[in-house]
């Protein structure tokens, strides 16, 4: 969720929620029960209908979050007023004595400062409402917050709150938050704010992935990510990291595993097909198979667009398998990546890479 009016609100958001509910219904019914065969577009070139979007720094404060470190510590470290006396009482000890020390210094800047705030930050979020009439006098709030407020939110909403909160609270110093993805030329494009994921309405299990895809330029660089096999979250609930899925990176065939317990690159899961000379900034023909009942992915790239497909990496951890969202990552604020002719075919009679024969 976002607080920009540019992406989903709340109610489209929650809309959106009870159409993956209904979507996932139909699925298992018509798909995985049934074995039902069908064709989707998965994004008509100028929406993001179908698709929903979750920022990590919705929920979240990460150091590039923290625009004014030096005014931000001051603040703090003086307690300017309630909302920063209230924030100075919830730091970790080490963490108040740093940006005392920080603050003394005179410095613009210090990245383990930054890092160790951030983390404190996070944990107020993700806590009790931070709003008390007393302890946010004179701290001018914006309307989506005050709208979101007024509805005494819970779960997931309760965190963005506390979130659009602190930046009212210190709007020179943090950071609000932007969509990740937007529709633009005819591709669904990453903007590059911030880490997040936009995932699909439905979920999938058995499937044939067809997108074609580049990668535009990042700084801090990385490569372009698909997450299957992914952990849906409910409405009233804080997304897992990556959703939880397993990750191919597009089009070199890097790869993640974020489920739970995990985080890493995983191990004799994954296996490299073939390495081969692509180029990240041009458009490649991107062809994934998957099955959850086996927990088995293949992926193959074609390039330039028109040539025969290579298959580049497998995955195969019947454990992983689980029926989900598809979902597009924006590893890190900086990126900017380009989806378009992004189509899946459910319940495919085989699982070959037809792109490769």
């Amino acid at each position: 969720m976002l607080e920009s009016g540019v992406a989903l609100d709340r109610r489209t958001f929650l809309g959106s929620m009870m159409m993956a509910a209904a979507g996932c219904a139909i699925v298992r019914s018509a798909g995985a029960e049934a074995g039902a065969h069908t064709n989707e577009i998965l994004f008509d070139g100028s929406t993001l209908d179908g698709w929903i979007m979750v920022e990590n720094s919705a929920t979240s404060v990460s150091g590039s979050d923290i625009t004014d470190l030096a005014a931000l510590a001051k603040s703090i470290g003086a307690k300017a007023d309630g909302v920063a006396a209230f924030v100075n009482a919830q730091l970790d000890d080490a963490v108040r004595a740093g940006l005392s020390a920080f603050a003394s210094s005179n410095a613009t800047d210090d990245k383990t400062t930054r890092s160790a705030l951030a983390k404190n930050l996070t944990k107020i979020v993700v806590g009790p409402l931070i709003y008390d009439t007393a302890r946010f006098q004179g701290v001018p709030l914006r309307r989506q917050t005050q709208k979101l407020l007024a509805q005494s939110p819970h779960g997931l909403e309760l965190v963005e709150l506390n979130r659009m909160l602190l930046v009212d609270a210190f709007p020179k110093a943090l950071s609000t938050v932007s969509p990740g993805w937007v529709a633009k030329n005819g591709a669904m494009a990453s903007t590059g704010s911030g880490r997040g994921v936009i995932y699909t309405v439905r979920d999938y299990g058995r499937f044939r992935l067809l997108f074609t895809m580049r990668h535009v330029s990042g700084d801090p660089d990385h490569q372009a990510c698909v997450l299957i096999f992914c952990t849906r979250p409910s409405p009233d609930e804080v997304p897992l990291d990556a959703l939880a899925g397993i990750q191919f990176q597009v089009p070199k065939g890097g790869h993640w595993d974020y489920r739970q317990g995990r985080n890493d690159a995983g191990g004799a899961e994954f296996t490299t097909a073939i390495k081969t000379a692509v180029d990240p900034h041009e458009w490649s023909r991107i062809e994934i198979v998957a099955d959850a009942a086996t927990g088995m992915a293949r992926m193959a790239v074609a390039q330039p667009l028109g040539s025969k497909a290579v298959e580049i990496v497998d995955f195969h951890d019947p454990a992983a398998g689980k029926a989900g969202p598809i979902a597009l990552q924006m590893h890190n604020a900086g990126l900017f990546d380009e989806y378009k002719d992004l189509s899946i075919e459910v319940n495919p009679g085989n699982l070959e890479l037809i792109t490769v024969a």
